[in-house]
C-alpha cells in the first residue's frame, strides 16, 4: 500500500510504525474471509482492509477522528484473525491500537459513551470495585426490563448469578513446589478473573506445584492493562503495565524467575507485547525482558510434561480463544494436554471465529456480540459435548451465558485429571 506521510510526520515514532504496517498491506482481501464483523455485517469498512484504509486516511491527513471512522474502528473485536490469515504479515494489532489511542485523543464521544467507558476503565481492572459492581448488577437484574440502554442491559445480563468468595491465593505470597523444585514462576492473577472466577488461579497453583513449580504471586502486580489499552486509554494501560514490570523484575532480581505464567489469554497477548508498548520508555529493557518471560499456562505445562491419563469417557469441545490462537499463535498445546490426560477433544466448525466477548466488546457492542455468541454456541453444541473448555475468562462467561453445557477453564480440567478437585461447574 502506498503512503504519503510527510518527512515531518515520519519523525513521530508512532507514525513511523504505522507507515511500516500500512506499506506491508497488498490489498489482497484475504482478511475479509476470517473477519467476524465482516461475516456478520458484510460491510467492507467493517473488515480489516476497510479499517486500514480509514486509519491510513486519518493518520496521513493528521485530522481528528470523525464519527464514521470511530464507528468502524469501535466495531473491531481485535480478535486478530486477520493477522493469522494475512500472507503479507501486516501487524494489524499495532495499527488498530494506535488508531484507538489517536481516537481517544482527538475525538469527543457522546456524553453517555464517555461515562460508560470511564466507568468500565475505572471499575473492571480493580477486583474490589468490580465485585461491588457485580453485586449491584445482581440486585438490579430483575429490573433489567426497565433499562432502555442496550449496553446497560448487556452488563446486567453478563453478571454471574453467583459471585465467588475471595481467594486468599490471590494475595502476594510464595507457594513452594511439591517435591523437587523444577521451576520458579510468577503467576499473573489478573483483575476481572479474581472477581469472576477464583477457581482458575487456585487450580493453576495446585497443578504447577504438583509438577515441581515454586509459584510466586508478586507484590504490586495486578491488571495487565489490556482493557484500557484496547479502549485507547494509554496513560491508564501503561500505568498498570509498568506496575507489573516493576513487580516481576523485582522477583527476577531477587530469587529469580523462569517464567511468568498467564492463564487468561487476553492478558497474555498484552504482556507479550510489553516490549513494543514500552519501546520508547525508560522501562524498555525491563519490558522486553518481561515480555520474553511471559508464557501461557499451556506452554509451561507442555514444557513440564503432564502424566498420561486413562480415558475419562468425557467429550470436551475446545473453544480456541482468539487471543490464544491468533494473538499468541498457540493452537495445539491446550488440545494436546487435554487429550494426554484422557479427555476426548472435539472442535467446532469455524473455530477461528470469535465468540464476541473480546474484553469489553460484549458490553460496548452488544448486538454484534450476541450474533457472534449465538453462532459460536451453535457450532459448539453441534459437537454434543459434555464440557466446553476455554483458556480465557471472557470467552467462558460469553459462551456460558448462551448454553446449558458447563464451561470450564482448560487448566481446571487438567488439574482435576491429575489429582485436583472436580471443577465447581461440573458439580451441579
Amino acid at each position: 500500500m502506498q503512503t504519503t506521510f510527510t518527512p515531518e510526520q515520519l519523525k513521530d515514532p508512532g507514525i513511523q510504525r504505522a507507515n511500516e504496517i500500512l506499506r506491508s498491506c497488498v490489498h489482497c482481501g484475504f482478511c475479509t474471509a476470517t473477519c467476524p464483523t465482516y461475516q456478520v455485517l458484510g460491510d467492507e469498512l467493517d473488515s480489516p482492509r476497510g479499517r486500514i484504509y480509514l486509519i491510513k486516511d486519518m493518520l496521513e491527513k493528521g485530522r481528528p477522528a470523525d464519527e464514521k471512522t470511530v464507528k468502524h474502528i469501535d466495531r473491531c473485536l481485535s480478535c486478530l484473525a486477520c493477522m493469522t490469515t494475512c500472507p503479507s504479515g501486516v501487524h494489524y494489532m499495532h495499527l488498530v491500537d494506535q488508531a484507538r489511542a489517536y481516537i481517544e485523543k482527538t475525538y469527543k464521544r457522546p456524553f453517555g459513551d464517555r461515562v460508560l467507558r470511564a466507568v468500565l476503565a475505572r471499575v473492571i481492572p480493580y477486583p474490589t470495585r468490580f465485585r461491588l459492581a457485580l453485586l449491584g448488577a445482581k440486585i438490579a437484574r430483575p429490573f433489567a426490563f426497565l433499562v432502555p440502554d442496550k449496553r446497560l442491559k448487556a452488563m446486567l445480563a453478563m453478571a454471574p448469578k453467583q459471585i465467588p468468595p475471595v481467594s486468599r491465593n490471590d494475595d502476594a505470597q510464595v507457594f513452594p513446589a511439591i517435591g523437587e523444585r523444577r521451576m520458579r514462576v510468577a503467576l499473573m492473577t489478573g483483575c476481572a478473573q479474581k472477581a469472576l472466577n477464583t477457581d482458575i488461579n487456585d487450580a493453576t497453583i495446585r497443578l504447577l506445584r504438583r509438577l515441581g513449580c515454586e509459584v510466586v504471586v508478586a507484590k504490586g502486580a495486578g491488571c495487565c492493562g489490556a482493557l484500557t489499552h484496547h479502549m485507547g486509554k494509554e496513560d491508564l494501560s501503561h500505568s498498570s503495565a509498568a506496575a507489573n514490570i516493576r513487580a516481576w523484575m523485582a522477583e527476577k532480581a531477587g530469587a529469580g524467575l523462569d517464567a511468568i505464567v498467564i492463564n487468561t489469554s487476553g492478558c497474555g497477548t498484552t504482556v507479550k507485547d510489553y516490549g513494543h508498548m514500552f519501546r520508547l520508555d525508560p522501562l524498555a529493557a525491563d519490558a522486553a525482558t518481561i515480555a520474553g518471560l511471559a508464557k501461557d499456562v499451556s506452554e509451561v505445562l507442555t514444557t513440564l510434561g503432564l502424566p498420561q491419563g486413562a480415558p475419562k469417557g468425557l467429550r470436551v469441545a475446545y473453544h480456541a480463544a482468539c487471543s490464544l490462537q491468533h494473538g499468541q499463535q498457540i493452537k495445539t498445546a491446550p488440545k494436546d494436554l487435554l487429550k494426554r490426560v484422557g479427555f476426548e477433544v472435539v472442535e467446532p466448525a469455524d473455530s477461528h471465529l470469535c465468540c464476541g466477548s473480546a474484553g469489553t466488546y460484549n458490553l460496548l457492542q452488544p448486538e454484534i456480540s450476541q450474533q457472534l455468541k449465538a453462532r459460536k454456541v451453535q457450532t459448539l453444541e453441534a459437537k454434543a459435548p459434555q464440557i466446553i473448555a476455554a483458556g480465557n475468562i471472557g470467552c467462558m462467561l460469553q459462551i456460558g451465558s448462551g448454553t446449558a453445557v458447563p464451561v470450564v477453564h482448560t487448566v481446571e480440567l487438567l488439574d482435576w485429571a491429575t489429582g485436583g478437585p472436580k471443577p465447581r461447574a461440573l458439580q451441579d
